[in-house]
């Protein structure tokens, strides 16, 4: 199995970048993290699950917090979670590729594009640097949505359409 990437790729190019903290406690409480690093200086969620874990694979339950690996890997979390139905998940804003088209407008309820440019953290917990690209938030539910609105974060929340015959709920 090949290390997962987690997070933005900066100069130093480790492997596993985490969540700004604020983030995470602005959003809400999870109930599990199928993608948490091995090593983390906060929790994200109630449960973790590792690279040691293979998330994926595993059973999810609750609200789910979603950082996934980065790459061709990260439209087969987020096929996951919109199965699932129930949390946010935290991507780049790839909005062109075939994977931001099948998983995200195809089966999400909002995308949040945030103002600016986020910067992830080291394992160690210092502040790395930022992000290469544009981050969003993706929610699967109109709970996450709304817990998204209420977070206070500076950008741009789209809701989505069921399909291009619909309005918005």
């Amino acid at each position: 199995m090949q290390r997962a990437f987690f997070g933005a790729r900066t100069a130093q190019t480790k492997d596993e970048w985490l969540t700004p903290p604020d983030l995470i406690r602005q959003l809400g409480e999870f109930d599990l993290d199928p993608c948490a690093p091995v090593n983390r200086p906060w929790e994200t969620a109630k449960r973790h699950y590792t690279i040691e874990d293979d998330g994926l694979s595993r059973p999810w339950a609750g609200r789910i917090w979603l950082n996934p690996p980065y790459g061709k890997e990260t439209f087969r979390w987020l096929d996951k979670l919109a199965d699932h139905g129930s949390g946010i998940a935290l991507i780049f804003a790839r909005t062109d590729t075939k994977g931001f088209h099948k998983t995200v407008w195809a089966k999400a309820h909002a995308v949040f594009f945030f103002e600016g440019r986020l910067k992830f953290y080291h394992v160690t917990g210092k502040q790395a640097g930022t992000a290469n690209a544009p981050s969003v938030l993706v929610s699967y539910s109109p709970a996450d949505t709304i817990a998204i609105m209420r977070a206070g974060l500076r950008g741009k929340l789209v809701i989505i359409a069921a399909n291009d015959n619909e309005p918005p709920k």
